[in-house]
């Protein structure tokens, strides 16, 4: 090869690799400095300004006092209208010396929430009631709540009936729910167990139902004007008895619609005519299968517990309900129009459907649940959302499975009644409550297995009195409000941290101290680590049995440095052998 061509070829190699050599620019051909450019040869230095707290900039206050542009074109055109012009120009006043403004500050905020009546309430008092009740709000045009039952949007006939039940002060999340529901707006309200969640969305659907023509033998045909849903046979029932109580002024007829009672019976009073329908969403489902009602003219939803709903696979059936309601009363998807039909609906010109979810806990799946049945949702978040009340009193003992027995015996001995034990498994229900009455106690029991009869009965007996003991799953863990219930006994720890958390919400309830006792074994490490967590946030004493074990430390399914996978039982691994 020729040598020239070879170091020619190496050249372009090195270029193509170095790149182009960038050129320079002279000094002398920039036009933006020197004598070219004012801004270079004049420049401006900057000064202190003292006593006036500017530098460098504008003094707006000065501008806008030399500036009567706004002033004189207001002036011109009330002259041409014949209108006074004090009406629109206000004249301006002196400013105020620091020391007038620290009084006159003083003047308005001495006094406090609790003693001023609601018309000289300021946004600044609201914001404290809030923070001091923890409510948490988004979403917008969220009205204020209410202190008081009598400062609320409800009519005298539930004012009437709540004075009866004896609830003497709204929950701080009634205060806030009620009066957004009476606004006919779509909500997401999540609050702790035991807040009052079923008289928040209760009282405002009466309220609604209220206002509605009663039913006629030809509107019945037409189904309810509003529907409940709930994950259990007995939380549906329990808010049916709630309903009534808040009912007794009102002529609204209702109906609980669930598995084991008698179906027939169910469907007759549904061809009756009834204003509000309570159901499981499995059971409704059924009865719009067979035709034993349909939702033409429903426009009020409220989805309880929607996080058990998803827990248990019932989104679904939600869906499918929600389907069956006409897609002509669903509100618009952006706000300004959802606002509009919700002003339309509040005057009666139309009705729209309103949906409302009310959960403990929220987890991604709600959100998504949410985004799919809801239109522009006020969203209110009451305490902090999953943790306990902290009136319970959480105590952990770790103990062996055969020991469990005789430590709940010794725990019984002089306990004050009702106590509720909860268990994993149905047989161990029946086991365990027969061996307590063997031992000489009142006890009844509840789980899946069991007929509605006689779920029913052992919970009704449970509440009146006649049984000092519930043993029970997690049937019993959610929603239910059994009052005076002081202690809650996981026998068997639960499998997650948000059934740990409706289990023990069972006591604690109506402003009342509760105690949550867990017997805990090496087995249930699957949930030390959310447990020491949740511990920790609810402000209870952790266990060093918990604190040191290595499962409380990493959360499930992650693998720790000695390539173990944490929080996983030896049974759920894939283990390799070597040949």
């Amino acid at each position: 090869m020729d040598l020239d061509l070879f170091d020619a070829e190496l050249e372009l190699i090195k270029r193509h690799y170095l790149g182009m050599k960038a050129q320079r620019w002279n000094a002398d051909d920039d036009t933006m400095r020197g004598d070219n450019n004012p801004l270079y040869t004049k420049r401006l230095e900057p000064q202190l300004l003292f006593g006036r707290g500017y530098r460098a900039g504008i003094d707006v206050r000065e501008q806008r006092k030399n500036n009567s542009f706004y002033e004189e074109l207001i002036a011109k055109r009330a002259e041409y209208s014949g209108e006074d012009v004090s009406a629109f120009v206000q004249p301006s006043k002196e400013p105020l010396s620091f020391k007038q403004r620290d009084i006159e500050d003083k003047d308005i905020n001495k006094t406090h929430w609790t003693e001023k009546p609601v018309a000289e309430m300021t946004t600044r008092d609201w914001r404290i009631f809030r923070e001091d009740f923890q409510i948490f709000i988004r979403g917008g045009r969220v009205p204020v709540p209410m202190r008081v039952w009598s400062e609320g949007p409800l009519p005298w006939e539930l004012l009437e009936a709540v004075q009866k039940v004896g609830y003497a002060r709204p929950t701080p999340i009634q205060m806030q729910a009620i009066p957004i529901a009476c606004q006919c707006r779509d909500l997401i309200a999540v609050a702790e167990t035991g807040s009052g969640k079923t008289a928040a969305y209760i009282l405002p659907m009466l309220s609604y139902v209220k206002k509605l023509p009663k039913l006629d033998d030809t509107s019945a045909q037409d189904g309810p004007y509003g529907i409940v849903l709930a994950p259990s046979r007995e939380l549906v029932i329990q808010i049916e008895e709630e309903a009534r109580k808040f009912a007794a002024f009102c002529d609204c007829r209702m109906v609980s619609v669930v598995g084991g009672r008698d179906a027939e019976q169910q469907a007759f009073t549904l061809r009756q005519g009834v204003e509000i329908c309570m159901a499981t969403p499995g059971r409704l489902c059924d009865s719009l299968d067979k035709r034993h009602t349909v939702l033409n003219q429903c426009t009020y939803v409220v989805i309880d517990e929607a996080d058990k709903m998803v827990d248990l696979g019932f989104e679904d059936y939600v869906r499918r309900v929600l389907l069956a309601i006409p897609a002509s009363n669903m509100k618009a998807d952006k706000e300004d129009d959802a606002e509009k039909q919700e002003e339309d609906a509040k005057v009666g010109k139309r009705k729209y459907r309103i949906t409302q979810m009310f959960s403990a806990t929220m987890p991604p799946a709600i959100e998504r649940m949410a985004r799919s049945f809801l239109r522009c949702p006020a969203i209110i978040n009451v305490g902090d959302p999953g943790q306990a009340k902290k009136d319970i009193e959480q105590q952990l003992e770790f103990i062996s499975e055969a020991k469990k027995k005789k430590r709940l015996e010794e725990m019984l001995v002089g306990a004050e009644p009702p106590i509720i034990v909860f268990v994993n498994q149905k047989k161990a229900v029946d086991v365990l409550s027969k061996s307590l009455d063997n031992n000489g106690y009142r006890v009844c029991s509840i789980h899946g297995g069991k007929s509605q009869e006689q779920r029913e009965w052992a919970m009704n007996s449970f509440k009146e009195g006649r049984y000092d003991i519930l043993v029970a799953t997690d049937v019993a863990g959610r929603g239910l409000d059994i009052e005076g219930v002081q202690r809650v006994i996981n026998f068997d720890m639960p499998k997650t941290i948000e059934d740990y958390t409706h289990r023990i919400g069972r006591t604690g309830r109506a402003g009342l101290k509760g105690l949550a006792i867990s017997f805990v074994t090496p087995e249930d490490s699957e949930i030390f680590y959310d447990l020491t967590n949740f511990l920790k946030s609810s402000n209870q004493v952790v266990p060093p049995e918990l604190a040191s074990h290595p499962a409380s430390k990493f959360k499930p399914g992650t693998v720790n440095e000695h390539g173990q996978v944490m929080g996983r039982k030896l049974v759920d691994q894939v283990v390799f052998a070597k040949k």
